[in-house]
This record gives C-alpha cells, structure tokens and sequence, in this order.
C-alpha cells in the first residue's frame, strides 16, 4: 500500500473510535437525564438523518476539495456537536450534527481510495479499512463503556480547575470532554493525508442544481445491473449493522441484566465477529465473484431474531461473534463492487454520497421502525423479532431479484463481471 494509505487509515480509526465512545455516553446522558426508551433508540436514526437530507451536495463537495481537507473539516463539526452536547443541547438534535460532520466525511473517507489505489487493491483496501473500523468500534464502544463508568468517571470528575466551574458534573459529559480531543486527533492525522494528482470536479455555484445532478447518478448506480445488486445489499447491511449495536445495548440489558457499560463490552463482540470476517473477506473474494455472498444476509436476519432465546453470556459471546463475522464477509466484497461501479460511472465522491444516502435511509427507516415500536409499547424481544423478520425478508428478496436478473440479463452481467476480473488482475 502507498504511503498515504496508512494515514488515512489513522486518521479514520481516531475518528470512528470517538464516533462509537460518543454513541455510548449519548444513551448515558438520555438514561441518566430520564429521557425514555425510545429517545435513547432514536439516536441511531437522528444520526442517519442529514447522511440523507445532504446526499446531493456532499459527495460533490467531496470530489471539489482535497479529501483531506473535507474530512478535517467534517472532525471539526463532530467537535462542535460534542460542544453542543455539553452546553445542555438536547442529546438528539447535538448527535444530530455529529452526524452532520459524519455524513461529510464518509465520500471523503471511500472516495479517495479510489484515487490513491488501483482496482487491483481495492478489496484489500477495504478489507483493511473495515477491519480498523470495526476494531475502532470495538474500542469505542469499551471507551464508551468505561468512560461513564464508575470508577474511570470518578476520576475525570475530580479534576478540580481553581476559579473556573467547567459545568462538567456527570459522567456523561466528562466522557464527552475526553473524546473532543480524539476528534481533535483526528482532525490532525487528517491535515497530513498527501494530495493524490486527481483533478477536482468544481461543485454547481447554484446548489440546487446539484439535486438533479445527483438524482441522475442515484438512478444510474441503481439501473446498473451490478451497482444495483451490490447497492441493495450493502444498504441493507448497513440498516441492520447501525441500528444492532443499540439493539444489542438494549437486549443485553432486558436479557442479561447489563448496565451501559457491561452491555457496551457485547457491541463490542459483535465488532469482534464483523473484524474477523472482513479480514478473511478480503484475503478470499475477489471483486468477481461478490455477488455468491448475499445468502450471508438471510442468515444474519435469522440470527438476530435468535439472539431472544439467549440468556447466558457463555452462548450469547461466540453467537454474536458468529453474527459479526456473517456480516463482515457480506460487506466489503460488495462494498468493493460498489465502489468500482460507482467510480467507473460517475466519480468516487458521488458515488459513494448515492451509497450514504441508501444505506443511512435504510437506517433511518429501520431505526424509526424500531423506537415506534418501542414507543408504541412493543417490548424489545417483540421489537427484536419483528426487526429479524424484516431484515430475513428483504434479503431473501435481493437474492431472488439477483437470480431473475442473472437469467433476463445474463450477457450483460458476465461482461460487467469480466470487466472487474479484468481490472482486479491488471489494476
């Protein structure tokens, strides 16, 4: 890998890893302030919901600067966000501008491997980032975990500054003020990423027309008849993987009597599972031959409707592990598909923003779908449930939509697959 390659890979493990401590120090501050369930469920969604309403304009942002440049500006939202949290916002609207910076600086984050490496090493690439990220999440959410914990808040707490009252008195927030600065940590890996030659793409000086514009490329990635396959698969793997780490918090808590920071430790597990089969993912598959892992997600449905018959550690830790791993395996194949259509058709910023806004609407969708139920009065087993169910279907009907569309198109398919073992070996 070049050089540039592993700074970028730190500057995102510093960011995913406060990413993932904040997620858990937000639920603490809605659980200790007395917000109910179903706040505390809808911080998933909150943060999804500007990946959505700014699809159109930041890939192209993102393909009109140094990706850099736009991911250190995406860790200075996320700082503000924080900030926001501890000058009494409310928890969900703070997230959501952490979100905001987040929504940001993923088309930076995937869209410059793209001009960094070649075809050849991007499933490696991939392989390599999802394995950070899943390892950041590990971390962040026992960061998280321990953070508003006992015995590690008592200590931040007790810092005592003579003549200045912080306003910093719970748990919750003394963990946020830590994790600024791994943000702040980020940001400075971020200043050091080396530009890579690529020529920018200008953004539109009249913002609306940018919503055509990406309309048109939504619609291209989704008419392509490998972009849409490997696009409906990775946006469903990402609507079930952003809503599972609170469905784990809030299971582990109704099943096995956890507080935040024992149940953080089990996302942590999860994170464990989808590491390793990453890892293996992009030692095994080749871009050609992505699409034989879709059966992965009917498996992973089915598992999650399982996890309600768990209620001792000793099983539940190697099962989630098992579910982790399915979807790791799932994803970065596919993602690597993904973003060699996407960048072969229209740019790697934009391509990756029609990724973000499908994967973080289907995690809006899944995640309002799952706080509705919870403040309806479902209980989470009954929510859990329901949320398998979904998710099973769906896959299965990906799987079937793949296999018609194998037979209707099948010359077309086995060219675009040609292309790809083309480039995976002369890339």
């Amino acid at each position: 890998m070049k050089r540039g390659f592993y700074t970028i890979m730190s500057a995102q493990f510093f960011s995913s890893l406060a990413d993932n401590a904040l997620f858990v120090a937000a639920v603490e501050l809605i659980r200790s302030g007395g917000g109910a369930e179903w706040q505390r469920a809808a911080l998933v969604p909150m943060f999804a919901l500007f990946y959505v309403i700014l699809a159109p304009f930041v890939g192209a942002f993102a393909d009109a600067q140094p990706k850099g440049k736009v991911m250190f500006i995406s860790n200075a939202i996320k700082m503000l966000g924080c900030l926001l949290m501890l000058v009494g916002t409310h928890p969900l609207m703070a997230y959501a501008v952490v979100g905001l910076g987040a929504a940001s600086y993923s088309p930076a984050k995937y869209g410059i491997l793209t001009e960094l490496l070649p075809a050849s090493q991007l499933v490696k690439a991939n392989g390599w980032i999802e394995g950070l990220t899943i390892a950041s999440i590990i971390l962040g959410v026992l960061l998280g975990g321990q953070l508003v914990g006992h015995q590690v808040s008592s200590m931040l707490l007790s810092f005592d500054f003579p003549y200045i009252n912080t306003g910093i008195h719970t748990p919750p927030q003394a963990a946020i003020v830590v994790l600024i600065f791994v943000y702040a940590l980020a940001a400075w890996f971020n200043l050091r990423i080396p530009l890579t030659g690529v020529e920018m793409r200008p953004m539109s000086r009249t913002y609306l027309e940018l919503v055509p514009d990406f309309l048109s490329c939504n619609s291209r990635l989704w008419r392509d008849k490998l972009g849409q396959i490997s696009l409906a698969t990775t946006t469903l793997f990402w609507g079930v993987s952003g809503n599972l780490k609170y469905i784990v918090l809030a299971w582990s808590a109704l099943a096995l009597g956890y507080s935040t920071t024992q149940a953080s430790s089990l996302v942590g597990v999860v994170a464990i599972g989808t590491a390793v089969g990453a890892v293996v993912a992009s030692l095994r598959m080749r871009l050609d031959t992505a699409t034989r892992v879709i059966p992965m997600g009917i498996a992973m449905g089915v598992l999650v409707i399982l996890m309600n018959y768990i209620h001792n550690v000793w099983i539940a830790a190697p099962f989630l592990i098992l579910l982790g791993g399915l979807g790791g395996f799932l994803v970065v194949p596919m993602n690597a598909l993904l973003q060699h259509r996407g960048h072969n058709l229209m740019g790697a910023g934009r391509s990756i923003a029609v990724q973000n806004f499908n994967e973080q609407a289907c995690i809006l969708i899944l995640g309002a779908f799952y706080s509705l139920s919870t403040g309806l009065g479902l209980s989470a087993f009954g929510a859990i449930t329901t949320f398998g169910v979904v998710v099973a279907f769906m896959m299965w009907m990906i799987r079937r939509w793949y296999k018609h569309n194998c037979i209707k198109y099948r010359d077309e398919i086995e060219h675009l697959l040609a292309i790809a073992r083309n480039d995976n070996l002369h890339g």
